[in-house]
């Protein structure tokens, strides 16, 4: 239940091009004279540069998307020499968060990350650490105002959903009466909400294709699997299933193997490295799976780098780093898993 925002836009991160690859492929083009001038920007590459310390704030990792966040911001921290990462243990307690940002601000770093466990609650301290000229990449969870983040990064859950409903759209194009049914996430998130509306908006396209049932989980692999059941017992004939979460989707597929069901297709979302195996082998219901991807914190590093350093992104003409950047939901299934294998998550 990570997963609390719904901005769309850039491709960017693992669902589209490496981040790596915006940064570095940006000065090779030399400038002519009939050239705009912004084509000579600095731009972030990944030759050693201004030693750069990042602060790194999120939620407890709770959630195996959540473990992955944290793995790809200290992998990518890493990967270059002139960036120190201090990062905090993680709380869902918005008021020990606060405390643990505070505490790097006031060790002065370079430039803080922040996955709020809260977005709206954490929105202060945000807007304290730019009064302190401390630079904030605001990831995923939003902040309530702009002013509390120099840069947004994060995923699309509309996107989600909408991407879903396509993929199942042409799935089912061409049977008569085709019927769907939804395995959400907890149902008081805006998320979940937006996947639905994804979805709905999705199927919207295809006539033939009509949502008989919903029921909301809790983005859990037991809620999953209970959920699921009654979802089985109550549906006796459905051709595709949506269920939101593939950590809650383990659940879901021992209640569907339970069942002994497979007259339908099954489309995960988030991407979990389980997901990502079970649409490998091709022996089950799961097909598909729509990404939330957590190398958005990868991506993040990656950005703040740049801030810390003064410098864009290449690949792009302005001299800054954009004020938002929404990743795609790219849809996996067996033609292209093998691609994204090793960004799935545990």
């Amino acid at each position: 239940m990570s997963h609390l925002t719904s901005r769309r836009g850039l491709l960017f991160g693992a669902a589209a091009v490496s981040t790596g690859a915006l940064l570095a492929g940006c000065t090779s083009n030399e400038s002519s004279n009939d050239e705009p001038a912004a084509n000579d920007q600095p731009a972030a590459d990944d030759k050693p540069g201004k030693q750069v310390t990042i602060g790194f704030a999120g939620p407890q990792a709770d959630h195996g998307w959540l473990n992955a966040i944290n793995d790809n911001a200290k992998s990518r921290a890493k990967k270059y020499s002139d960036v120190t990462l201090e990062i905090t243990e993680g709380s869902n307690d918005t008021a020990a968060q606060i405390g643990q940002i505070e505490t790097l601000i006031n060790k002065k770093v370079d430039v803080l990350v922040i996955l709020p466990a809260d977005g709206k609650a954490l929105t202060q301290v945000g807007l304290q650490a730019m009064r302190a000229n401390i630079p904030v990449v605001n990831l995923d969870r939003i902040f309530n105002t702009p002013q509390a983040y120099r840069c947004w990064i994060g995923g699309d859950n509309y996107g989600m959903g909408l991407n879903a409903g396509h993929y199942i759209g042409e799935k089912l194009k061409g049977k008569s009466g085709a019927r769907v049914i939804e395995l959400a996430g907890l149902d008081n998130l805006e998320l979940t909400q937006q996947r639905t509306k994804g979805f709905d908006d999705a199927l919207k396209n295809y006539p033939n294709v009509k949502k008989v049932a919903r029921q909301a989980a809790e983005f859990t692999v037991e809620s999953g699997q209970a959920k699921m059941a009654q979802l089985l017992q109550a549906q006796s004939k459905f051709d595709a299933l949506w269920n939101h979460d593939d950590d809650q989707g383990v659940g879901a597929l021992r209640a569907i193997e339970q069942a002994g069901r497979d007259d339908f297709l099954m489309v995960g979302g988030a991407g979990a490295l389980s997901a990502f195996q079970a649409i490998k082998q091709d022996d089950g219901v799961l097909k598909a799976t729509v990404l939330y991807p957590p190398t958005m914190a990868a991506s993040a590093i990656d950005l703040a780098r740049a801030l810390g350093q003064s410098k864009g992104i290449g690949g792009l003409a302005e001299f800054e780093i954009p004020a938002s950047l929404t990743l795609y939901s790219a849809v996996v299934d067996k033609t292209n898993v093998d691609q994204y294998m090793p960004t799935g998550f545990k």
